[in-house]
């Protein structure tokens, strides 16, 4: 029936058609991804069949000049992926196109040429947008099986042109964001093997993420029955490390896929097997060992095909990235667990390259501030890590230490509760057991830190006179914007060095010391009259008192901007565009007069914010004012006047009042009665005050981002970088390379493409072994209502009505009463609080910033829910119980 693959394939003389053999991984233009990959292990050493690549260069003179090709190609870029009905007609149209298209007669003897000496081969397409590292286009394009012939192979050839337009392969890179008009096609002609058993390997283990353990399917046959679900075949688990088999399972492998003389294969029912493995031990054992190699090869975790032929020759038929396991950080001895901070601070997205590195400066910050200092705090200090372009904070120590399990896991409890939960599930791990049993060093470091910075009388001043730490805070960040504010005459290099002095030095141990015990203590008094008041304290009752909440510079930039809207339909003034236009308009200065100054003058205030604004790479919202713009059209749509933000957040604070009157009136003893309201009105007062260090930050990002742009202008002009912008790929010593004259075109290039795959990522995990498990998977759930889903109650009350999911802000459409779905939520996202009807994010704990703000709007809110994004749809109508943390 079929060649056998060891017979080499003569060498094709034709750039038409190109032996795999000749074909190395930089040739992705030129043959494919899949080609690419197969060449590449060919010249590893690897054992693949050998065979031939009919190049992009056959597929784009046949397609060149069809008529009408092109426009109908350029309708398919035109469709939005969310109109599938209109991208599978044109997908159809360009496929008969091509299907009628005749094959040039140079074409079809280059293919030819390539086939002769083979006999049956496999013929698959192997498309320039395919085993990408965001993702793979596994089988969105033909595959034809057991080929024999020449006119049979140039049908083939034939018909995989055409599958680079199928629907499924249309609308995958719609979704993916790929264009249409930049994807060509190549076609793998190699040898079949005769497989008597066949299958696919994942060297890292796609469920849990594991590293070092193959996952391996088996089914007698073609590798085809496996591949396309066709049978229930056998499961193996290996540790690549040892060799040991961890798992077994044989499934019954009732269909048999086998070529069949002549051409072509057949489906045959396979009885007798479901009893026995297909493979051997020392067989399962082998194929995790090429895997393996695969893997070294390419550095990172592999999907394999292969198969075993009668002979007993083990074969590499493809591999492809394994698109779904999250990358690991920088290796370092042992087991490692690692918490995701960027997550954990509102961001699914990845960060910028500089927008990393400031995160490094601030981390050697944190380190001098607690006694700790790093020796180079450009590279940040130790337990900072990052992976995927997001940033990860190394908990073995703290899980390895008695203090560091009492307080960090509590700290989650409030600020990422599902994060709590799964640092938990690690304490009886051995790799994770105690270490550090003494609370005495922990102690006398604390002390030492509290005493170097004052923080016992910070405290009492705060306790004392709330009103005055805000006016410090509120100093300090005037103070920063004035430090930040360089003459134009200041060299690039000093501008850098500032920045870098700031960020490493001054910005944690500026507001640290003064914002975070103010804070602290605002909550602590929250928590001593709660246990003053117990048991006489009904849940959801001691929230009620964070509502319209003073002090919040978060919650007034919001209702700032409710009080521009209302002057602007005070005024009479309509914003009847989009928002991209509105914001042309204000910059050309002709908006309508209120919207115009009013805006200006929201943007001067609060301009340095943004969405995702902790990632400095990204533009503030006075450098692009759409997201503030979308917000104010959105509330237009709001005639409710019960319903306004200002009216809500008045009714809010008039319910804390008289919650809070209602539990003095409670305590028991005129003593106790005097403590409760001190305690919560002082809860009042300082409460707020959490969100200032974060602001603070911002603050001083948006002034370091402004000097970057005049270090990034200067750098463009002298042709080192392309733009200005392009300054927020490269990290403070490749821009002082950049400033000394290397050019860095290639590096940021290169920087942009990673930032572009990690955009499209949609799992980020709360926190990731350096095995590349994911624990959180192997969590349950609490017990919970069928089709219920499960949170941390964040703001007390019930709400009913429809969902709307929204992924990311920018541009985001929210009708009033709607419930907010995300997976988490930053400053930037607040404005869209004010007419929701209730809050569900993926993210968070009591005391996350979505939380602080959904109480202090009255809103009922659920946070740490895992999945909701994925399991509320948008429209749904859902319950949302604050108080007992349901979503029905």
């Amino acid at each position: 029936m079929s060649a056998d693959p060891s017979r080499s394939a003569p060498r094709p003389a034709s750039r038409l058609v190109l032996d795999l053999a000749d074909i190395d991984a930089t040739m992705l233009g030129e043959v494919g991804g899949k080609a690419a990959n197969l060449g590449e292990l060919t010249r590893a050493g690897l054992p693949v069949p050998p065979g031939v690549c009919v190049t992009t260069a056959a597929y784009h003179e046949v397609t060149h000049a069809l008529p009408g090709l092109a426009e109908m190609i350029d309708d398919l870029v035109a469709t939005a992926p969310g109109d599938p009905r209109r991208l599978t007609d044109l997908a159809g149209r360009v496929r008969d196109a091509l299907r009628a298209a005749p094959v040039p007669a140079a074409i079809g003897a280059a293919i030819a040429d390539g086939y002769r000496g083979m006999d049956a081969v496999a013929v698959r397409s192997s498309a320039t947008a395919e085993d990408l590292p965001f993702a793979s286009f596994a089988g969105q394009q033909d595959t034809y099986l057991n080929v024999v012939g020449e006119t049979a192979v140039l049908d083939a050839v034939h018909g995989c042109w055409a599958s680079l337009w199928t629907d499924r392969a249309v609308t995958y890179r719609a979704a993916n964001g790929i264009d249409h008009r930049a994807v060509r096609l190549a076609v793998v002609i190699q040898a079949m093997v005769p497989s008597s058993v066949a299958g696919v390997l994942f060297t890292a283990n796609p469920v849990t993420g594991r590293r070092h353990e193959a996952v391996i399917d088996a089914s007698p046959g073609l590798g085809e029955s496996v591949v396309s679900g066709a049978v229930n075949p056998d499961h193996f688990v290996v540790d690549t490390a040892t060799g040991e088999i961890r798992q077994r399972r044989l499934g019954d492998k009732k269909t048999l896929v086998r070529g069949i003389p002549g051409g072509g294969v057949e489906h045959v029912v396979n009885a007798g097997d479901a009893g026995s493995a297909c493979l051997t031990e020392a067989q399962v054992q082998a194929v995790a060992a090429l895997g393996a190699r695969v893997e070294a090869h390419y550095d990172g975790p592999q999907d394999i095909e292969w198969a075993i032929d009668a002979g007993g020759t083990l074969w590499l038929t493809q591999a492809r990235p394994v698109t779904t396991v999250y990358p690991l950080p920088a290796a370092r001895d042992g087991l490692r667990a690692y918490f995701c901070f960027t997550l954990a601070q509102g961001l699914t997205r990845p960060l910028t390259p500089l927008g990393l590195a400031v995160f490094r400066l601030l981390s050697s910050g944190v380190a001098e501030l607690l006694g700790r200092p790093v020796a180079d705090p450009v590279t940040g200090a130790g337990p900072l890590s990052q992976a995927g372009l997001r940033l990860f904070v190394d908990l073995t120590g703290v899980l390895r230490s008695r203090v560091g399990r009492a307080v960090v896991p509590r700290v989650f409890d409030v600020m990422e509760a599902r994060a709590a939960v799964v640092m938990r599930s690690l304490f009886d791990r051995p790799e994770f057991a105690l270490t550090h049993r003494s609370v005495l060093p922990a102690a006398a470091r604390a002390v030492r830190i509290a005493t170097r910075h004052r923080l016992p009388l910070r405290v009492v001043r705060a306790m004392r006179d709330p009103q005055r730490v805000r006016r410090d805070l509120d100093g300090l960040a005037d103070a920063a914007h004035r430090r930040l504010d360089l003459p134009a005459t200041t060299t690039a290099g000093d501008r850098l060095d500032l920045v870098e002095q700031v960020l490493a030095h001054e910005v944690v141990g500026v507001v640290m010391p003064v914002a975070a015990p103010a804070a602290a203590a605002g909550f602590a008094m929250l928590g001593l009259a709660g246990r003053m008041l117990r048991p006489d304290l009904a849940p959801g009752e001691l929230q009620t008192v964070l509502r319209g909440l003073p002090n919040n510079v978060t919650t007034e930039m919001d209702l700032a901007l409710w009080q521009l809207a209302s002057r602007i339909r005070t005024a009479g003034e309509t914003l009847d565009a989009d928002p991209g236009s509105l914001a042309h308009r204000y910059r050309a200065g002709t908006l309508p007069p209120v919207a115009q100054q009013g805006l200006a003058a929201f943007l001067d205030r609060y301009g340095h914010r943004a969405v995702a604004e902790i990632d400095l790479g990204l533009p503030r919202w006075s450098e692009d004012p759409r997201h503030v713009l979308g917000v104010l059209l959105n509330y237009q749509r709001l005639d409710n006047s019960a319903a306004a933000p200002d009216a809500v957040f008045a009714a809010g604070a008039r319910q804390a009042e008289e919650m809070t009157a209602t539990l003095i009136g409670r305590a028991r003893g005129g003593l106790r009665r005097r403590a409760v309201r001190f305690a919560l009105g002082r809860a009042r007062a300082l409460a707020g005050l959490r969100e200032f260090p974060k602001y603070y930050l911002i603050v001083v990002l948006a002034a370091v981002r402004r000097q970057l742009s005049v270090v990034g202008t200067e750098l463009a002009t002298a042709g080192r970088i392309g733009t200005a912008d392009d300054v927020f790929f490269l990290d403070p010593p490749e821009i002082r390379a950049a400033l000394a004259g290397s050019d860095q075109h290639a590096l940021i290039a290169a920087r942009r493409e990673e930032y572009d795959r990690e955009m499209r990522r949609r799992h980020v995990p709360r926190v990731l072994l350096s095995d590349g498990t994911e624990p959180e998977r192997d969590l349950h759930g609490p017990a919970a209502p069928d089709g219920a889903l499960v949170g941390t109650p964040a703001s007390a009350g019930t709400v009913t009505g429809p969902a709307r999911v929204i992924l990311d802000p920018v541009g985001a459409h929210l009708e009033p009463g709607e419930i907010l779905v995300a997976p988490s939520t930053d400053p930037g996202w607040t404005p869209l609080f004010l007419t929701a009807g209730g809050l569900v994010m993926e993210m968070g704990g009591a005391n996350s910033h979505g939380a602080v703000v959904a109480r202090e709007y009255g809103i009922p809110a659920v946070v740490g829910v895992a999945g909701a994004t994925t399991h509320v749809r948008t429209g749904q109508r859902i319950t949302v119980d604050g108080t007992t943390g349901l979503i029905t």
